[in-house]
């Protein structure tokens, strides 16, 4: 009886997971009653309260991620036999610490920045067996890449800081108050419910400075890291399992939509009709939950947003075309 009730469960995810039903649009996605519509779906993954007393206009801002005309050369990998069933970067590469780094991109849409440049930091560890461990500086490309990588805080596109990494190298630096060159000047913020951080407020694009900060032994131009080669990745599942368990994570951006800003667990897929604005983010690895297949996702909202800072999203399918804009690079070590 109890391996029949675990059958029928599984099989009923699955289900779930095919037949979609979608919500009417303009429900507020700050409401009690899109979590309440959401979690009476029977859906792959459970809804909950985030992002409690910000304007949607802000909340709106954090998805930066712009699409761009520039295209980056495709990569082919051949695949012989089968690939994991699943597969975590964190536990494959335990000597990187930056894979397992979940950051906070703060009152600024520069997720487009913070996906490419946590992707960089992992696959420079990678790369180096270990020997090279660097956070890149966000900063740097946030602010220096200029208008080829659109608006800064505003937004902009993965591919140009991707380019930018590869032509004009990114200096360290990492989180807030981080260690090297250049760190990320914009403290992190109390996104969600209340907090030990100070609210979210509006925040403008920081000035370029290409100079390192006060003590460090180096100088800006010194401390440049360079990507050898950038590249995009087919949206055929296989082969982002297998640029991401040969070279690392990668970054990617998808659509968002209103009902993601309540996502707390589970394998997310989308209900909502209301499109946001597109985010940038790193995957990082795969698995299946209950018979649905997933991507494991790092997001850049810190760790009280959904499970610990990540969330899963469902694969196979290019949900909210996440399969669509998966970008790597190897670096020039």
């Amino acid at each position: 009886m109890k391996s029949l009730i675990v059958l029928i469960a599984l099989l009923g995810a699955a289900y779930g997971a095919s037949q979609r039903l979608f919500l009417e649009p303009g429900l507020d996605p700050m409401s009690d009653e899109m979590i309440n519509r959401i979690n009476s779906l029977g859906t792959t993954w459970k809804a909950g309260r985030n992002f409690e007393d910000l304007p949607f206009e802000h909340v709106k801002r954090l998805f930066g991620a712009k699409k761009s005309g520039r295209k980056l050369p495709r990569i082919h990998h051949e695949i012989d036999g089968d690939l994991p069933a699943s597969f975590d970067a964190r536990k494959a590469w335990p000597n990187c610490s930056s894979i397992g780094f979940i950051r906070d991109q703060g009152s600024c849409g520069s997720c487009w920045a913070f996906g490419t440049v946590e992707a960089m930091s992992d696959r420079i560890c990678i790369a180096s067996k270990g020997s090279v461990q660097v956070e890149l500086s966000t900063e740097d490309v946030l602010t220096c890449c200029g208008d080829s990588c659109g608006g800064g805080c505003g937004g902009g596109f993965p591919e140009a800081a991707w380019d930018y990494y590869q032509t004009e190298g990114i200096v360290s630096g990492g989180l807030y108050h981080g260690e090297g060159c250049q760190p990320y000047s914009i403290a992190p913020c109390e996104h969600h419910v209340k907090g030990p951080r100070p609210a979210c407020t509006e925040q403008d694009t920081p000035q370029c400075s290409k100079k390192c900060v006060s003590g460090y032994q180096k100088s800006f131009k010194q401390d440049k890291h360079y990507g050898k080669r950038v590249y995009s990745v087919s949206s055929d599942p296989k082969q982002i399992m297998k640029e991401i368990m040969t070279n690392g994570p990668v970054s990617s951006s998808f659509s968002g939509y209103s009902d993601f800003l309540t996502y707390k667990s589970g394998v997310y897929q989308r209900h909502s009709e209301d499109f946001i604005g597109g985010h940038a983010i790193r995957i990082l690895g795969w698995g299946t939950e209950n018979g649905v297949d997933y991507w494991l996702v790092a997001n850049s909202w810190n760790t009280d947003w959904g499970e610990n800072g990540y969330f899963k999203i469902r694969r196979g399918n290019n949900e909210c075309e996440i399969e669509d804009g998966v970008l790597g690079g190897l670096p020039r070590l």
